[in-house]
């Protein structure tokens, strides 16, 4: 789209694996490909991973990769493609973005690297990614500096993207893929909060609707999620607030109706003080440009395992 709308080649791009033909995808569906002998030079390379990715990486897969480390090339990843580099020893040292479900298991798996939250994570000369529609508020953010911010928007407006995340937003983790599903308690209190944004229950009314007291409550969270319960609602109703903020036309005064604050005075203290910003700056924010890629033609490649 960036080429369609420059009106010329700006980026290129191969599909590629180590010998080349078509690869069978995890969901069946057969890609062609072309050899990483043959694939030149690319200015990055991204590994597109799978289910089972652990089963279908090889030797080759990793020797190729570490070729291309060792010729100063960027290396990224989409999704759980990110076990490839990490298997590889290329991702040591970095901060990595990877999708929630894998986020436990590979933190103990590749302790050296730092495994995010964030929805993709630019580190030096890593790009990595979450997965899900993730991968395209992560291309959009690459090619801003190639090609501007306002070209950018027009891409994004062609695509029907209404906003371009930028690389502090983050993925919404599942409370139970945070914590395990052992405490019923804890998780039907998090149910209550979570229906309760517009007017929020108080501490007694959350220990009465949950049927405990609120002393044990407070010791439940204290001992799960390191924070009292009213912090934590508080937190969920700045997250939910943050996301129309930055997903919707919505006003900052129906919002902050909408997130159960008493006034927009409150918000906006609440909000500068967890996301360091005031709501109207948060809102005013642009995709940020990224400023690695300088040769006139950008030359992607991506293996597939």
């Amino acid at each position: 789209m960036a080429n369609y709308l420059c009106g010329e080649e700006v980026f290129r791009w191969s599909i590629v694996s180590p010998r080349g033909g078509a690869v069978a995808s995890s969901s069946g569906l057969g890609v062609g490909t072309q050899a990483i002998s043959e694939a030149g030079r690319p200015d990055i390379v991204f590994v597109v991973g799978g289910v089972n990715v652990q089963r279908a990486t090889t030797p080759k897969h990793l020797r190729a990769l570490r070729r291309y480390a060792m010729d100063a090339r960027l290396l990224g990843s989409l999704c759980i493609g990110a076990y490839v580099l990490a298997r590889a020893g290329l991702l040591s040292g970095y901060a990595c973005a990877i999708h929630w479900e894998n986020l436990s298991a590979l933190k103990e798996e590749f302790p050296q690297t730092r495994f995010l939250r964030e929805l993709f994570v630019f580190d030096r000369d890593r790009i990595t990614c979450s997965g899900g529609v993730a991968p395209l508020d992560m291309m959009l953010n690459l090619i801003a500096q190639k090609v501007g911010v306002a070209r950018v928007t027009q891409i994004a407006r062609q695509l029907i993207v209404e906003r371009v995340r930028d690389r502090d937003a983050q993925q919404h983790v599942p409370m139970v893929a945070r914590l395990g599903s052992a405490n019923k308690s804890l998780f039907e209190v998090f149910s209550l909060m979570e229906n309760n944004i517009e007017e929020p229950l108080s501490l007694e009314e959350l220990a009465r609707l949950a049927g405990m007291s609120q002393r044990h409550l407070q010791r439940l969270f204290s001992d799960c999620v390191d924070m009292s319960p009213m912090h934590f609602y508080m937190n969920l109703r700045l997250r939910r607030a943050r996301e129309l903020l930055l997903q919707t036309d919505m006003s900052i005064m129906d919002i902050t109706v909408a997130c159960g604050f008493r006034s927009a005075c409150h918000f906006s203290k609440a909000n500068r003080k967890t996301f360091g910003a005031a709501p109207s700056v948060e809102r005013r924010k642009q995709a940020p440009a990224f400023s690695v890629v300088r040769e006139p033609r950008t030359n992607a490649a991506m293996a597939l395992c």
